[in-house]
């Protein structure tokens, strides 16, 4: 009987801790410590600073980074996709840890079925020669968190390079792959 009481006034205390800490914990949020800091960090949604994941070639998506530099180095940010958006056949750079946060996330990997992702799905996404297309089906927009190791840069398969006839590795047919990257998603079609 005695322990149960113990243990009773100890889950009372904690949660009356809790409750009090919770108001004081939203005035810190927005001055919360920055990485490296031996506390948490602490990033409510309606803090996260959106931008556009690229300034020509990705209409409407949207990234965020939660630590690291997505451009620079290693990161973890939110990206989201328009409903309906798709995104042509492509590689990325390095090997991404996904996870899905809501909308239903589509990916269908080169000569193989689409598979589609829903709200708690996960995905280690190969770099490399890893070829898929990836869309966000067009009932909702698709959030998911994403991880890497490195910086994220997605490469566009020239359309000789899908149809087997690419001859040359040139860095002006590089520079080329570069710019049409840039171009790479193509507007949510409603249909």
């Amino acid at each position: 009987m005695r322990a149960r009481n113990v243990l009773a006034f100890g889950a009372s205390f904690v949660l009356a801790t809790a409750v009090l800490a919770q108001g004081s914990g939203e005035a810190k949020a927005k001055s919360a410590p920055k990485m490296g800091a031996s506390g948490p960090v602490v990033l409510p949604a309606s803090d996260l600073k959106w931008t556009n994941l690229g300034p020509t070639g990705a209409p409407g998506v949207k990234i965020t980074d939660l630590w690291g530099d997505h451009a620079k180095g290693a990161f973890g940010a939110f990206i989201k996709l328009p409903a309906g958006s798709e995104a042509p056949l492509h590689t990325h750079t390095n090997a991404m840890k996904l996870a899905i946060v809501s909308g239903t996330y589509i990916q269908a990997p080169e000569g193989k079925p689409e598979f589609r992702l829903g709200p708690g799905s996960y995905l280690m996404q190969p770099g490399g020669n890893y070829r898929h297309t990836t869309s966000c089906d067009k009932a909702s927009e698709c959030v998911f968190f994403v991880e890497s190791k490195q910086p994220e840069q997605i490469l566009r398969c020239a359309q000789d390079d899908r149809e087997g006839k690419r001859k040359d590795d040139t860095k002006a047919r590089r520079a080329q792959d570069d710019k049409e990257t840039r171009s790479f998603f193509i507007e949510p079609r409603h249909r």
